[in-house]
């Protein structure tokens, strides 16, 4: 950004973020946007201009390349192409470059045409959908929800990029949009929220750049520094991405003090994978896969994780016939959930667990029933339930106006959105709550069912007071804070998606004095011992590295 008197001052736009220069610069430099190369004969594109602040330092990295290799630089009328939806915030970003250019002793009838020139009042989104012409797309993505968005925008903006999936925001978008625009071997270089790495609206997205010819160079993680002028929820994270076949990737996570760091300092730690007071990076040789999230949280951690995945079993699999699943979903909890015993059958009356019940690892049944629709053959006749039948009539306009209902015969319309499964109420299985700020599962001996905010493990192999040990441990909960969203307030969401991605050692490998440890750790929920254990358990207490990265995490979560 530049530091101009004049310059403007620029009123802030819904879903704009406003970058600070040290996080242009590295992005620019990481882009191998640089004076040394013939900028005038390269196009870089600019797909959300805001008040200007990488076209500043564009503008006069191309200035100074043009005069390095005596181009002209009013032949560099292509050079760089803007993008800005809103017409007042593009004339700010015109008045931003001429000044810039005016500063540089550019003459100004020169710097007002090419101001004009490479700004543009229109949809970069719209604009992309054409054949590839950049060799950089450099910038930082508007953060805006799609249910902000105009129907008939948000529809076009689905139909045009296949990786706009579920709830994602528009950024995912802007992301496809640069990628499709890239020439071979061209740059898309941006700082955006990280979400997408992680969660289930961005597995298209990683999916397209993996499989479609894109290669991953750097990934910056920038969670614990200034990287905007104004303070944002967001999670960010610089990625330079190349259509170029996937090589090395440098994973680095920036530390306070990195704003005050020279920006060629920086870039050469990063390329040579060395660590620094500001800067910790790692190389790897390959990287992930299709939809597979990429958890970036640090190099350390991307390290461990890596070991974990090659050494231990998911989860949820087959070998240890473990299973992982979700609670009932009733679509009108009013109606079939009952804090005491409800007077219908008693057949059709069934315990139910809630997240207030996990205590100390335990449920404690607060006495909430489900009003249960199913038997193990299906949905059950109401004519055989006259009780159950008087309980739910009722309610008979609230529940047949549900989906669930209408998509259904209009005879089922006292069925709940999930299935019942009896059988799983009979065994004993680990009971986790969604949002918290620990993994701290609870065991249930087979006397409840899960409601719809608890997930729920069963096992045919471990000791669910083993298992349940290991998760509760700074190693198990690792894994939630790697692949994990982080929500406001430090809540954490133990989703399925998340917890299949936990890995566990074979139980067949677990002595039993280790297991009558885990086990009384889990009993007297003992999260020291239980991270110990888990330590050994995993094998990490005889490779020092790797644990260091759990025990830092560990005094995290103390």
């Amino acid at each position: 950004m530049i530091n101009l008197d004049a310059t403007l001052p620029a009123p802030r736009e819904a879903g704009v973020i406003y970058t600070k220069p040290w996080v242009v610069e590295l992005v620019l430099d990481l882009a191998d946007y640089v004076p040394e190369r013939r900028l005038a004969e390269l196009v870089a594109l600019e797909p959300s201009a805001g008040d200007g602040a990488f076209l500043s330092a564009m503008v006069r990295r191309l200035v100074e390349s043009c005069e390095r290799h005596g181009i002209a630089l009013s032949r560099a009328g292509r050079a760089i192409q803007a993008f800005e939806i809103d017409a007042e915030a593009a004339e700010r970003a015109v008045e931003v470059v001429r000044l810039t250019l005016v500063s540089l002793n550019v003459p100004a009838a020169t710097a007002v045409m090419l101001a004009r020139q490479w700004i543009k009042v229109g949809d970069f989104l719209e604009a992309s959908l054409c054949f590839p012409i950049a060799d950089f797309v450099i910038g930082n993505p508007p953060y805006i929800r799609l249910e902000e968005i105009p129907a008939r925008k948000a529809a076009m903006y689905r139909n045009g990029f296949s990786a706009m999936r579920g709830r994602a925001d528009i950024y995912i978008a802007f992301y496809q949009a640069a990628l499709l625009q890239l020439k071979p071997g061209g740059v898309c270089a941006y700082i955006c929220a990280d979400r997408w790495m992680l969660n289930d609206y961005g597995s298209a997205l990683r999916e397209f750049i993996t499989t479609e010819g894109y290669s991953v160079r750097h990934v910056i993680e920038a969670h614990d520094v200034s990287a905007f002028e104004t303070e944002v929820s967001a999670y960010p994270a610089v990625t330079i991405i190349a259509r170029e076949n996937q090589g090395p990737v440098t994973v680095s996570k920036a530390l306070p003090g990195i704003e005050r760091a020279a920006s060629s300092a920086l870039v050469r730690s990063i390329t040579q994978a060395r660590t620094s007071p500001v800067l910790r990076v790692a190389r790897f040789p390959d990287w992930f896969k299709g939809t597979e999230p990429w958890p970036c949280s640090s190099p350390e951690a991307l390290k461990l994780l890596k070991h974990l995945e090659a050494t231990c079993f998911p989860l949820e699999c087959k070998t240890t016939r473990t299973k992982i699943g979700i609670g009932v979903a009733t679509g009108a909890d009013r109606v079939f959930i009952t804090a005491e015993k409800p007077n219908i059958e008693s057949d059709r009356i069934l315990p139910l667990a809630l997240a207030s019940d996990l205590k100390d690892g335990r449920v404690k049944w607060s006495g909430h029933c489900l009003a249960n629709p199913w038997n193990k053959r299906g949905l059950v006749d109401l004519e055989a339930y006259p009780l159950f039948e008087s309980f739910l009539r009722p309610h008979h306009k609230l529940l047949s106006g549900r989906h669930t209902a209408i998509k259904d015969r209009a005879e089922n319309w006292h069925k709940t959105i999930d299935r019942v499964n009896l059988d799983l109420a009979k065994k004993h299985k680990l009971y986790i709550a969604d949002i918290k700020e620990r993994l701290l599962p609870a065991l249930d001996l087979g006397k409840t069912y899960p409601q719809h905010n608890l997930y729920w493990i069963t096992s045919e192999t471990w000791d669910l007071r083993v298992l349940g040990a290991l998760l509760m441990s700074a190693v198990g909960e690792f894994f939630i804070h790697s692949y994990g969203v982080r929500m406001r307030g430090g809540y954490l969401r133990f989703q399925a998606q998340y917890l299949r991605r936990i890995r566990v050692p074979n139980p067949s490998n677990i002595s039993p004095k280790l297991a009558e440890t885990l086990c009384q750790a889990f009993e007297t929920q003992d999260f020291e011992l239980a991270t110990v254990a888990a330590l050994e358990a995993y094998g990490l207490d005889q490779l020092p590295a790797l644990a260091d990265t759990i025990s830092g995490h560990k005094h995290k979560l103390l």
